[in-house]
């Protein structure tokens, strides 16, 4: 399994526009090679580093996605609630609210990872989910997982 962006390469800076010091949209992410059997995908992308890479304390989540269709061939740059594959649910961030929020890193570079996990099962409607809530309730249920990680640091 494949997950791509043409924003950015694996490990390299995230454009800004697509953080706090830009327009703070979702870069399009593109993904390939799904297994036999997937029947939904969950998307999670968050942040080991925060606050401060040098000594991180938390894991900062930014965008919490699942149940998308195995149909679908990624996501748009930009994308709206309105805009997702019908079917998907959203998660909450660790802003307290559903969407995407981008990099915007107090200090230090940060590495931002994208993970994409493609599911044996379609989850239950769990509302708005944190990301543990969500990855309980994938356990025992994750047929492959893709990673792309990109990395940013406030100029300034």
């Amino acid at each position: 399994m494949n997950l791509t962006s043409p924003a950015f390469q694996p490990n390299a800076a995230i454009p800004a526009r697509f953080t706090c010091d830009g327009a703070d949209v979702s870069p399009e992410l593109n993904w390939s090679d799904l297994p036999a059997g997937t029947k939904s995908l969950v998307l999670i992308v968050d942040d080991p580093d925060a606050p401060d890479p040098r000594a991180p304390r938390m894991t900062w989540v930014h965008w919490v996605l699942y149940n998308l269709p195995p149909t679908a061939a990624g996501l748009p740059e930009a994308v709206a609630s309105a805009a997702l594959p019908a079917g998907t649910g959203e998660g909450l961030n660790d802003w307290g609210r559903t969407g995407y929020g981008g990099p915007c890193p107090p200090i230090g570079r940060h590495r931002y990872f994208h993970k994409l996990y493609a599911l044996d099962t379609l989850l239950p409607d769990l509302g708005k989910p944190t990301k543990a809530a969500l990855e309980k309730a994938m356990s025992g249920h994750i047929l492959a997982k893709a990673e792309l990680i990109g990395a940013y640091q406030r100029s300034g």
